[in-house]
């Protein structure tokens, strides 16, 4: 088994223990000054092998991964599953019709939301949020809510995958898998 088919069934195990939200992630990207970012996102569509979220290509991550390409992904299910996955890539802007379809398939007010933020940038307090929510508001009334060119997909392409199971005395399974050209390398590591 692959780590795409690994993955895919880990994924499948934590949805069906009721694991709450097992598509969100930690993301891990570096900064013009070596500076590590993490957060929580959201996966919302794998594909042709690749992972992707979506984003304000203007927020902290769209600046820092449009210097530095690699990033880390981090899946952590605590129960009922006790497993994580690591997964290191480079991550690229996907295609506009990729974008188009997701923005199309959120509620109304979360493309309204996607407009309003100026992400990451500073607010003077929340009302300048609000207003400009009542501003997109009433500018898309009665419209369809097209996607904003500032926002988007990303999709992450694997170049490593780990595979950890919670092991008794600290005795864990870890299977690595490398990518050593078009193949993949499996590797059991020590706990």
């Amino acid at each position: 088994m692959g780590p795409f088919e690994m993955f895919s069934d880990w994924y499948k195990q934590a949805e069906d223990a009721g694991v709450v939200e097992p598509f969100a992630f930690v993301l891990s990207t570096v900064s013009t000054h070596g500076e590590p970012h993490s957060r929580v996102v959201l996966l919302r569509r794998t594909e042709d092998k690749m992972f992707y979220f979506f984003t304000n290509y203007s927020s902290l991550k769209g600046m820092d991964v449009a210097q530095n390409p690699h990033v880390a992904m981090n899946f952590h299910w605590r129960a009922p599953e006790h497993r994580q996955i690591r997964i290191q890539g480079t991550v690229a802007k996907a295609r506009a019709d990729i974008s188009d379809d997701y923005f199309s398939s959120r509620p109304r007010g979360s493309q309204i939301g996607a407009w309003s933020s100026p992400q990451s940038q500073m607010l003077t307090d929340k009302n300048d949020l609000l207003s400009r929510i009542s501003l997109f508001d009433e500018k898309f009334s009665g419209k369809d809510v097209p996607r904003p060119e500032f926002w988007g997909g990303y999709g992450i392409t694997p170049t490593y995958f780990e595979f950890w199971q919670e092991g008794e005395n600290r005795l864990h399974t870890r299977i690595a898998f490398s990518k050593d050209g078009e193949k993949w390398v499996q590797k059991l590591l020590a706990p």
